[in-house]
């Protein structure tokens, strides 16, 4: 599955690395968002938004509050995404309600919990 990790972070203890790290250990073919060029363990983190010639995610993740979300919110709209999960701390009624409307599938839960569990 193609999976879009938005808030990417090169730091191990926050919770977008950790789920970088399981995403590509369950084999998942990632591309790493964040604010600046870095590294989640062996995967690159990327600035910008993927070619969709080259990438287009099944399932997107974030990993940003609120206010971080508003820069990327037509991005995420119109990313081709089936599936947004809004990790704790990310939710977004409004955004919920708009990729709702377009069919897409929004769930609030955790990405690292659902790995675990095996409902990823």
């Amino acid at each position: 599955m193609k999976v879009l990790v938005l808030g990417a972070s090169p730091k191990p203890e926050r919770y977008a690395y950790m789920a970088a790290e399981r995403l590509r250990a369950a084999k998942h073919d990632c591309y790493l968002l964040g604010a600046r060029y870095g590294q989640a363990g062996h995967q690159p983190i990327w600035t910008e938004w993927p070619d969709p010639k080259m990438f287009i995610p099944d399932t997107l993740t974030l990993y940003l509050g609120l206010e971080a979300q508003k820069a990327h919110q037509q991005k995420i709209l119109c990313s081709g995404a089936k599936r947004i999960i809004f990790n704790p701390g990310t939710e977004n009624p409004a955004l919920e309600t708009l990729l709702a409307e377009r069919g897409i599938e929004v769930l609030r839960a955790c990405t690292l919990v659902m790995l675990t569990s095996g409902t990823f």
